[in-house]
């Protein structure tokens, strides 16, 4: 019997189906060990040597494994083409080595991007070793994620700077807060556009203002009314003009390249409103269904036999006027694809119609449609060109007819209705025609700021820009919402949420690398050169941690009022838009503080002045009239002659003969019922929250919210006091890199 080990148990079953007697198929269920969670588990000083550990949960994966690995012959391991399957592959022979488990049975490494049965029999007809090299890239790339994450984020901990920095996560945070900035320091210039309303022969259309008294009008020519109102007087309409050029000719408009990961999730999320963690969820249950070739990929190409499949089926379907006279060749845009060999098409073009429903039916018949109209022939359009003069100004119009639809009668890339049929059609016209102006429309308008990213856009972005790689897209747009360096509105536009703006400012001071466009997409290309053999595991390292390291033992011990005066330098403009940051209360300067309960601006003249206002989604101005007084007062009045105070010693509440200490509260959280109870001497039991299991010690990690001196981590002995209840993997990392005291004998 012969084993095969895949990622996924759905993809398991399809291919077990496939193959019959003689094999089993099991599943690893992804990745099966990672480093160990805690400070120290890749040793610097031994060639980055990695301390790995089963990840929590996968022993079972891994018995059921050895159980039919006992009775295999030969072992097959099949998990995904790209980089990271390629280390499941090399994580799971090295386990089974390690347990003596392999002895006389051959393990053979085979690839296969689709799930069918003719291209799982060709791979298992061609076997390889693990390639060496695509293990090495994820080597590099998994110890430097781990380095920075236990480099950097114990000083955003310490300070309440932020949750954590990733390598690529805090690229892409940086560009949402860039933009945020050129929006709120966009200025608005005003520019006018003058249109005729023509007939001719009982037909309407419009023409635009290209040319007045010999001078060329462009989009902020006109800059003000006083110059469009000189044109309006000088036309005077009604008024005749007369055909003074036409230019007729024949347009062709080509088919988009199939799918890449990339362009997926972008035409997901513009068509079918998918998040690009959506898009990757359902493209998965296709691939692993068999419907759809591999879903993470860079490359624009389609194999041989799929190519003669399309062209088959169009000739069929639509003609042979819909096949062009060769195939369709597209060039893959980044210069590192790699990994897939493949676009992302269906694996069989006989019909568009499957038993899918659903987001997998929406998401398959995008795939089908863009990937048969890529195989057809271009869109023809007759165009034609007409100037107008009138009165010493030409007016401009371009009409367009499609004469073949070609790929358009299967797949239209614009949503917009007007854009989709691409035609504006004008009567029949010849040179010296009159042309009647019937009217003139003016019309004010003001340049408009960049828009915000949206999941597409961004993830368009970092790819033009070389950062991240097709498997990494969706982790980074969820990783940025979840840790809540961003939000999304209705319209799933990005904004920076005062802890995003909080981590970019203080990256970009102290860690410029880190979050310098430039520098990742380097690291990214060296990640890539490894991959290919051209550069090595040690040196790569080497180059990026040596500088990183001396970046962060630098910064330790940087005093944190000399970060927050930086932090306010950066975010000067964003919370103070009208520049005028005095204290409403004692002119004193306002600036931004950090606090365990996230940041807030308060007054230079603390203690003295208790100016507070909390930061949450648009910052108002501090000179509002609305800005409630409970911010500007050491008090706020409950009701039952109960007050809430801050005194001295901190926030308290009193009944006027009792006070008891409230330093959990503040104006916003302190309600009467927490009052009365406080003053009762009444403690309601607050049950622990479990957030999870520690896989080093496979013990329940505790989250208690209301301990003797604030919210706390426990598991097994081990305590921590914590500001807010944290991630699993936060929790994980503070509990395991917590030193537990031992008593001496004495």
């Amino acid at each position: 019997m012969n084993l095969l080990i895949v990622e996924s148990p759905s993809k398991a079953k399809t291919i077990e189906k496939y193959l019959g007697n003689g094999w089993r198929v099991v599943a690893s269920v992804g990745h099966v060990r990672d480093l160990v969670p805690e400070s120290g588990s890749v040793d610097i000083q031994k060639d980055f040597e990695p301390k790995w550990q089963i990840m929590p949960g996968k022993e079972k994966q891994l018995k059921i494994i050895t159980d039919e690995l006992k009775k295999a012959d030969a072992v097959y391991l099949a998990s995904d083409p790209d980089r990271e399957g390629e280390a499941i592959a090399w994580h799971i022979n090295d386990i089974l080595n390690a347990r003596n488990l392999l002895k006389g049975k051959p393990v053979y490494r085979v690839a296969f991007h689709e799930i069918t049965k003719n291209a799982i029999l060709a791979a298992l007809k061609n076997p390889r070793e693990i390639d060496n090299n695509l293990v090495d890239a994820y080597l590099v790339r998994r110890i430097l994620d781990y380095l920075i994450g236990f480099g950097i984020s114990p000083l955003l901990w310490r300070r309440n700077l932020g949750k954590s920095a990733g390598r690529v996560q805090s690229v892409a945070v940086k560009l949402v807060v860039e933009r945020e900035k050129e929006i709120e320091q966009f200025k608005p210039v005003e520019y006018w556009s003058v249109a005729a309303k023509c007939g001719v022969q009982k037909n309407e259309f419009d023409a635009n203002l290209i040319k007045f008294n010999g001078k060329k009008i462009d989009k902020l020519t006109l800059e003000n009314k006083n110059m469009v109102d000189e044109i309006v007087s000088t036309i005077k309409t009604p008024a005749v003009g007369h055909i003074c050029d036409i230019e007729k000719k024949q347009v062709q408009r080509h088919a988009s390249a199939p799918f890449t990961t990339s362009t997926l999730q972008q035409e997901a999320a513009r068509k079918l409103g998918f998040s690009s963690k959506r898009t990757m969820a359902t493209a998965q249950k296709l691939y692993e269904s068999g419907f759809i070739t591999y879903m993470r990929t860079d490359a624009t190409n389609l194999s041989n036999e799929a190519v003669t499949e399309i062209r088959e089926y169009i000739t069929k379907e639509y003609g042979n006027n819909f096949v062009p006279k060769s195939a369709n060749i597209y060039v893959t845009k980044s210069k590192n694809a790699q990994e897939a060999h493949e676009a992302i098409r269906p694996t069989h073009f006989i019909s568009q119609k499957t038993d899918l429903s659903g987001d997998e039916l929406k998401l398959y018949n995008l795939i089908w449609k863009r990937t048969i109209a890529c195989q057809m022939s271009n869109a023809l359009f007759d165009s034609v060109s007409v100037d107008i003069d009138v009165k010493n100004a030409i007016f401009h119009c371009v009409g367009t007819t499609r004469t073949f639809d070609g790929f358009m009668k299967v797949y239209i890339e614009d949503s917009d209705d007007e854009k989709e049929q691409g035609e504006t059609k004008l009567p029949q016209l010849n040179i010296n025609d009159e042309i009647e102006i019937k009217e003139l429309i003016s019309e004010q308008h003001f340049t408009m700021p960049p828009a915000r990213f949206t999941e597409a856009s961004l993830v368009k972005k970092l790819e033009e820009l070389g950062i991240g790689r097709p498997s990494t897209y969706a982790t980074i747009m969820s990783t940025i919402v979840d840790r809540k360096y961003v939000d999304q509105d209705k319209q799933h536009r990005f904004h920076p949420t005062v802890a995003g703006w909080v981590l970019v400012s203080y990256l970009s001071n102290y860690f410029h690398d880190l979050v310098d466009v430039n520098f990742t997409a380097k690291t990214e290309d060296t990640l890539d050169d490894v991959s290919n053999g051209k550069r090595d595991k040690l040196s790569s390292l080497k180059s990026f941690w040596t500088p990183t390291n001396e970046t962060i033992e630098s910064v330790r011990d940087i005093k944190t009022a000399d970060i927050i005066e930086k932090i306010n330098e950066f975010m000067h403009n964003h919370l103070f838009q009208n520049n005028d940051n005095k204290c409403p209360k004692c002119g004193g300067k306002l600036g931004i503080k950090l606090s365990k309960f996230g940041a807030f601006i308060g007054c230079s003249n603390y203690p003295k002045c208790g100016f507070t206002m909390k930061l949450s989604g648009d910052i108002p101005d501090v000179n509002d009239e609305n800005v409630p007084e409970n911010n500007t007062s050491k008090e706020k009045d409950l009701g039952e002659n109960i007050v809430f105070k801050i005194g001295k010693f901190g926030p308290y509440v009193t009944n006027g003969t009792k006070n008891v200490s409230a330093k959990k509260y503040n104006f916003d959280t302190i309600t009467l019922d927490i009052a009365r109870e406080l003053l009762s001497g009444e403690k309601k039991k607050v049950e622990p929250i479990i957030l999870g299991k520690n896989p080093k010690t496979d013990k329940a990690i505790y989250y208690y919210p209301d301990g003797r001196y604030g919210p706390y981590l426990s598991s097994n002995r081990v305590n921590v006091s914590v500001k807010e209840q944290p991630s699993l993997e936060t929790a994980i990392d503070l509990i395991n890199s917590k030193k537990t005291f031992v008593r001496k004998a004495k």
